[in-house]
């Protein structure tokens, strides 16, 4: 009989672990990536004060297309790179929640990149 594995769970022990190392702080705060099959979202979160500083998603009523491309994860990292320098924040701290940094998740780094936060 073959066991099948629980890929969330190793993903979240995969982030457990990183979260160890990671931490945002008021000057670096961190961006905090969450993937799932049909959206992609971030966060930019103050780990002290234990506050989310800014977030964006394609869950939002504002954001016009497809939820799960490549192109959608790109234009959610300019968008929340926009959101945090209205909010004064240049520098953050990658955190790509336990996913391989491939795909959706390295293109919403990119689009950040582009958008001017630095990491």
């Amino acid at each position: 009989m073959v066991n099948k594995c629980d890929k969330n769970q190793q993903r979240l022990k995969r982030h457990t672990r990183v979260r160890y190392k990671i931490s945002g702080t008021a000057d670096r705060p961190r961006l905090a990536v969450y993937r799932s099959n049909a959206h992609i979202s971030a966060q930019i979160i103050d780990d002290v004060a234990g506050t989310t500083l800014v977030s964006a998603g394609t869950y939002e009523k504002s954001f016009e297309g497809i939820g799960s491309n490549k192109e959608a994860a790109r234009a959610i990292g300019r968008l929340i790179a926009e959101r945090a320098k209205a909010k004064g924040i240049t520098a953050v701290v990658f955190d790509r929640g336990g996913y391989v940094y491939h795909g959706r998740v390295s293109e919403l780094a990119e689009g950040a990149r582009e958008g001017g936060l630095e990491f």
